[in-house]
């Protein structure tokens, strides 16, 4: 847990630093990293402002994020009602395993799963939130080695945008409750954060009425999270950051007794100076768990208690950009990443509820990398350019077996493994007047498989896919060409086409019935078109998105693999929002969302069908600042498959209505 004395000591450092530059010129805390580059629009990307971040009708990060173009989760279903094992999200159908393809970035640091390579999403709440940015894409800059379909940056809100106090609770018509706070006071010329959320429920059945039994249970959740940020000025250029979270989440999964929870506390500290020589230094430290019951879809016992997965992250980064004149950028910079954990798992008997076998995996990966990058400003046109070396280790591995009585039956110890591997990325943009932006691209990354990967093997009854300790480095390269266009004010479109591809990808291979491997493939390609539209005039707003991607495994004419389209990937998705602000205080604002049929296994035999939605979000302003909040998820009702197996199904959140009161003062 956080150290109380720790944050005591934070505030303490900021109430001392502050009163000793009262008599100085005023300084101005931003509390972000530092600006991007000009040459970051090179690269498709879009940017989601706080009005949209906070009027989702789930109000869940997931749920925000899918309004773009291209966004996807391993699985349909939100951080309520699915294993957090399968929170992977990637951009660009790049998909196929549920582990980030993406790089997520919460304030400049790393947010996946030491051990899985997911994404805590029930820990990150979109109400805290400034803005959110997600560049497509592969990347080369700091901690690019995990940017392999993009990045997606989350930065925190401060005094300015969140006001001293903010708070809001809600209740949906199942009596499932969700509520958060914030309190964000100034301290001198810095300020702190202190922030807090706390969603249960009952939940829903995610198994079809058809298929349930006497085992079938809702999908009961509880989630909490609480996080202290402090921000505080060292001189008129530089300043400290300081950030600590805690969290957990359990939740209830198809049948009654099949828990599972995850939980971590996460600490960093960044350094930012915007003088001459500007920097960037961020270091931080993680430690999660996570635990899972598997109970069979047969017998309705457990069958496997993963009780315990401790995994660790430690890292940190340091970027200089030295004073070269206004027209060129240049950054210099290395980062290092550790995940380390171990599996412990007991195997038990359906029949006799005897442990039948008793588990143990585990390694360590680390990641050095050094980057370069510069933006060169010529008139209309900037040019980027990057380049990245990595170098990546796989080190320690094991697999252990114990009988019952805790004797050792088998140990297996794998071949350490270390690589370097140089990225790059390129691109241009020319600004043909003040309407129209023409942008070029190409890339290269880089993703490490994760401690999971390698050594975890899991079921998904009936479904059990080994873990592979042989497992390579997977690699991207791309290119893409774009538009951008504003030819009014509050007028913006783009266009983007792109051609990407992954090579080594890991996949879930099936190797035999009801037996599946993870496994490197030749390539997965990815090809398509993502379009956005935002429109803004008055008291009107429209967003829109959509992608459409040809996406296809390649392993060899022989392999049953090569044509197919990656698992859990649609072909189409889009997402249209038209929102109303009739008054001050007022929003209105309704989302209809579109994801084209996917399948859940490598060899498309079984499909998960198309799926269209149609959210509601309602604030009206009280007395006091307070308002009233009006909620609505999937008001079609539409069964939305989220898995399946042989034709045993799961199904997505149904309609949900929520209502509440928010206050901000």
């Amino acid at each position: 847990m956080v150290d109380r004395n720790f944050s005591l000591a934070v505030l303490a450092l900021i109430a001392s630093a502050s009163p000793a530059m009262a008599d100085d010129a005023p300084i101005v805390v931003i509390g972000s990293g530092l600006e991007q580059t000009p040459g970051t629009p090179a690269y498709s990307a879009t940017q989601i402002d706080r009005e949209a971040i906070t009027s989702s009708a789930s109000g869940r990060i997931e749920d925000v994020l899918s309004s773009v173009a291209g966004f996807q989760q391993f699985r349909r279903s939100d951080s309520r009602a699915s294993n957090p094992s399968a929170q992977g999200v990637t951009l660009r159908a790049l998909g196929g395993n549920a582990t980030s393809r993406a790089l997520v970035l919460l304030d400049g640091v790393p947010m996946a799963d030491p051990f899985f390579g997911y994404i805590p999403l029930s820990a990150i709440a979109p109400e805290s939130l400034a803005s959110v940015r997600v560049m497509r894409g592969g990347g080369s800059g700091p901690f690019g080695a995990g940017a392999l379909s993009g990045t997606i940056a989350l930065e925190s809100a401060g005094p300015e945008t969140l006001g001293l106090f903010n708070a809001q609770a809600l209740v949906s018509q199942r009596g499932e409750t969700e509520a958060s706070a914030s309190i964000a006071p100034k301290l001198g010329d810095g300020f702190a954060v202190l922030s807090g959320r706390w969603d249960r429920g009952k939940g829903f059945f995610t198994t079809p009425e058809a298929q349930r039994s006497a085992a079938s249970v809702r999908a009961k959740y509880e989630s909490w999270s609480t996080s202290l940020r402090v921000v505080a000025p060292l001189s008129d250029t530089t300043e400290l950051q300081v950030r600590t979270q805690v969290f957990r989440d359990d939740r209830v999964l198809r049948f009654k007794g099949a828990d599972t929870s995850s939980e971590g506390q996460d600490a960093s500290v960044r350094l930012v100076g915007r003088g001459d020589w500007q920097f960037d230094a961020i270091g931080y430290v993680q430690a999660r768990n996570f635990t899972n019951i598997v109970v069979s879809a047969a017998s309705f016992k457990p069958t496997l208690d993963q009780y315990d997965t401790p995994a660790q992250g430690l890292g940190g980064k340091f970027e200089l950009r030295p004073p070269l004149g206004e027209k060129m950028v240049l950054r210099l910079g290395t980062d290092w990443r550790r995940a380390s954990g171990t599996m412990k798992e007991n195997a038990i008997s359906g029949v006799t509820g005897a442990v039948t076998a008793r588990r143990k995996a585990g390694g360590v990966n680390t990641d050095l990398g050094f980057y370069a990058e510069n933006d060169v400003t010529l008139g209309a046109v900037v040019l980027t350019g990057g380049l990245r070396a990595d170098r990546t280790t796989i080190a320690d591995g094991y697999f252990e077996v114990r009988n019952n009585a805790g004797a050792l039956t088998s140990r297996t110890t794998y071949a350490d493994q270390s690589d370097w591997t140089v990225t790059w990325r390129g691109g241009a943009v020319v600004h043909a007047g003040d309407v129209v932006a023409l942008r070029a691209a190409t890339y290269s990354g880089l993703r490490q498989p994760t401690l999971n990967e390698l050594y975890r093997p899991f079921t998904v009854f009936p479904v059990t896919t080994q873990a592979n300790a042989t497992l390579r480095n997977e690699t991207q390269k791309g290119y893409e060409a774009g538009i951008d266009l504003t030819p009014a004010r509050g007028v913006r479109l783009s266009v983007t086409g792109f051609d990407n591809r992954i090579e080594d990808a890991i996949a879930n291979v099936t190797i035999g019935a009801n037996l599946r491997q993870r496994q490197n493939v030749d390539q997965i390609r990815a090809r398509g078109i993502e379009a956005a539209a935002h429109l803004e005039s008055g008291m009107f707003r429209f967003d829109g998105s959509l992608a459409w991607t040809d996406a296809e495994l390649r392993n060899g004419a022989a392999s049953a693999l090569t044509g197919k389209r990656p698992a859990q990937t649609p072909r189409f998705a889009a997402s249209a929002t038209v929102g109303i602000a009739p008054a001050a205080g007022w929003q209105v604002a309704a989302t209809l969302r579109h994801v084209g049929q996917q399948f859940e296994d490598d060899l498309e035999q079984d499909s998960l069908p198309a799926a269209t939605t149609l959210d509601a979000f309602v604030m009206v302003p009280l007395a006091g600042g307070a308002s009233l909040v009006l909620r609505g998820e999937n008001l079609f009702d539409k069964d939305i498959v989220t898995r399946n197996s042989g034709g045993s199904i799961d199904l997505g959140s149904p309609r949900t209505l929520w209502a509440g009161l928010r206050f901000a003062i």
